[in-house]
């Protein structure tokens, strides 16, 4: 989903990160004792002791850490938290709201030191001294390590690569760094009455808004939620998924080191009850969801009860249609980027692909060529492409997907079944071999339920017409694209496509200056882009009168 990982996937990386500057190297070395929830500008436990979960770790399914889940007490503290910088933070100006959000980007970015780690260990190769996890000694300069401690806490947590995952946190700095700027462009309209009288409006912030994260992007997410928020002049209280605990809380400790003030993003932990308590909270202003779709309209329903506006970024069973007349090698690296990032566990992911019928039998050759040269292992290894799914019960739930479309007569070219890592420390994790799926048909529960996990089916089509009226039949919307060297037809079928994110000749790129959302149940709203600002402040009009009172009395 990220701007530059098509070419980062394509190739190796051309620098990875020395050992010596990585904190963690291999999987299950890592194990959680610090507390997860965050409010009034801290880390906290609760006094009130809950049923601790395990968390697990995807890539070997050790447990990572125990979830201490809040109750009423603690969403209630968290949100006082948030009103009490919402008081402070509302009435500062965009410009001072930005310096802190760029502050914070800059926190995130410290891995460039003021002389690059390269050049100096080519000039000066001894000056380098390793002062723990979280920063290097570099010519006297002491360089932050917080992108690459945030990307591997990340793949520690959700199983993703390490190549993927510090993308994630760039998409993550970049998102707070574009409303950063937009912070201090909030304006509103000067309309002129009759008599010279005149009205005008004002963009004003919501108050205490609510962000509920999926365990796809645990971090990405959290930037994106929060950083239009802030920027509106809004504070938040932001419930991670439960499966994916860890990173939300150090975006926390960001804004709080760049001078947030105390309890302007706040980090509450748990399950359907904590996110319940949250949405119902009569202080919670607005709140934003992503995740699926029933889950979704749960929070809908609850919102619905204090006339809550939401955002909600749901799930997909998104097409890929691949014309006669598309580059075959583009094709073929679109339909990877549509199925494979993040293990699969995407919600934008073109699982469907339409490919059309003369070209179909060299694409399938090629796909299926690329998929089995996919290296599957240790997600923090740098050549490793795919890691682990997030959990056993996802990995269960894949895999019988697969089962499925076998006995409703797909068949499968490639994957589809449970990998175990050469590595014994890796045996435990939750690690498949990505699958493509053929002699699909559209009425196959692989071609129209959401499976979430790398699994590509693919479908033949003849002509334009059919392959958009099979396109469309889905109750989600949330993305779509097209292969094709026919500038007209891109335009063409794009329009005809019932999807809120198209792609033309490329596929999953997420810039945040653009907006992301989906039509039909696959969502209401957007993230990313400047339209998003209307989703987190309200118009306020005012009527001024230069004259007398008209009065019919």
């Amino acid at each position: 989903m990220l701007q530059s990982l098509a070419l980062s996937l394509l190739r190796p990386p051309a620098s990875p990160v020395p050992a010596a500057v990585r904190c963690v190297s291999s999987s299950g070395s890592v194990k959680i004792t610090v507390p997860l929830n965050f409010w009034a500008g801290e880390r906290r436990t609760s006094p009130v002791k809950y049923n601790k979960e395990n968390v697990y770790e995807p890539a070997t399914g050790r447990v990572l850490c125990q979830l201490e889940p809040c109750g009423s007490t603690e969403v209630h503290k968290a949100v006082e938290a948030a009103k009490t910088a919402f008081d402070h933070w509302s009435r500062m100006s965009g410009m001072e709201r930005a310096r802190i959000m760029i502050q914070a980007a800059h926190i995130i970015e410290a891995l460039a030191a003021p002389l690059t780690l390269k050049n100096e260990l080519k000039q000066k190769p001894r000056v380098l001294v390793d002062l723990g996890c979280h920063c290097l000694l570099i010519c006297g300069f002491i360089a932050q390590r917080r992108r690459e401690e945030i990307a591997e806490m990340e793949v520690i947590d959700n199983g993703k690569s390490i190549t993927e995952a510090r993308l994630d946190v760039d998409s993550a700095r970049l998102c707070i760094e574009f409303y950063a700027g937009l912070a201090s462009t909030l304006a509103g309209q000067h309309v002129q009455l009759p008599g010279g009288s005149f009205a005008y409006t004002r963009r004003e912030p919501l108050g205490v808004c609510a962000g509920i994260g999926a365990w796809n992007y645990p971090f990405q997410i959290a930037a994106w939620k929060s950083a239009p928020a802030l920027a509106c002049g809004n504070s938040m209280v932001f419930k991670p998924s439960p499966v994916t605990p860890v990173t939300a809380v150090m975006l926390a400790e960001v804004y709080a080191e760049a001078g947030a003030p105390e309890g302007l993003f706040n980090v509450v932990q748990g399950g359907q009850e904590t996110g319940g308590l949250l949405c119902r909270h009569p202080d919670v202003a607005k709140v934003s969801f992503t995740g699926s779709v029933p889950t979704g309209k749960k929070i809908m329903e609850m919102a619905s009860e204090g006339v809550k506006p939401v955002t909600l970024e749901l799930g997909g069973k998104s097409p890929l249609l691949i014309f006669e007349d598309a580059d075959m090698e583009n094709a073929v690296r679109g339909a990877l980027m549509a199925n494979f990032l993040s293990q699969g566990q995407v919600c934008s992911n073109g699982t469907r692909v339409f490919v059309h019928k003369e070209i179909l039998p060299k694409f399938v050759e090629e796909v299926v060529k690329r998929t089995r040269a996919i290296e599957i292992g240790d997600p923090l290894q740098e050549s490793t492409r795919m890691g682990a799914l997030v959990s056993r019960p996802h990995l269960e739930k894949v895999l019988s997907f697969v089962d499925q479309a076998k006995q409703e007569g797909a068949t499968v070219l490639c994957g589809g079944e449970p990998f175990v890592p050469a590595d014994p420390q890796l045996r435990g994790g939750y690690y498949m071999t990505p699958c493509v799926l053929a002699d699909c048909t559209d009425e196959m529960t692989c071609v129209k339920e959401e499976i979430f996990g790398p699994v590509m089916s693919v479908l033949s089509f003849e002509s334009e017409d059919e392959a958009l009226q099979r396109a469309n039949d889905t109750t989600m919307g949330l993305a779509a694209g097209v292969f094709t060297r026919d500038v007209t037809r891109a335009h063409r079928v794009v329009e005809r496509l019932k999807a809120g994110s198209c792609f033309i000749n490329n596929y999953n790129i997420t810039p945040v200056e653009v907006p992301f959302g989906g039509f039909k149940t696959s969502g209401i709203g957007r993230e990313n882009g400047q339209v998003t600002v209307e989703h987190y402040s309200q118009l306020k009009t005012v009527f001024v009168e230069m004259g007398d009172v008209d009065s019919l009395f």
